[in-house]
């Protein structure tokens, strides 16, 4: 197994990953979508409507309740579940653990990522033709 695959394994061991449908749930219920996928990869594949976008090499900064940086959907609120993705569902799960490293305890990933909202017939805005 290679490190990264090792770390992959250990962030997902923390982390109570939810699917299309459990992810549509808890965001009706207030939790935060966060997509961090980049740019080229919405504009390819689409996006989920509502969905609050953060590229991954801003998140930290942006979903940090102490950072000064924080985006202004992220409250005091260390309980709050944020539901982060990305296309496939791999860097999500080392973004979410990164979260919980913050204090974002109920901070989690997507199992599948976009591609498995898709697939589960789920909202998305479709990429331009």
């Amino acid at each position: 197994m290679s490190r990264v695959d090792e770390q992959l394994a250990a962030a997902r061991a923390a982390l109570d990953r939810v699917g299309p449908e459990e992810a549509a749930r808890l965001t009706r219920e207030g939790a935060l979508l966060v997509d961090i996928r980049p740019a080229a990869q919405r504009a390819e594949f689409g996006s989920i409507p509502g969905a609050l976008v953060i590229e991954r090499n801003n998140l930290e900064w942006r979903l940090d309740p102490t950072s000064p940086d924080r985006h202004p959907a992220v409250t005091d609120e260390p309980g709050r579940p944020v539901v982060v993705l990305c296309q496939e569902g791999y860097a999500s799960s080392l973004a979410a653990a990164s979260l919980q490293d913050l204090g974002l305890m109920n901070a989690t990933d997507l199992d599948g990522g976009f591609a498995a909202w898709k697939r589960a017939g789920l909202p998305v805005t479709d990429p331009p033709s």
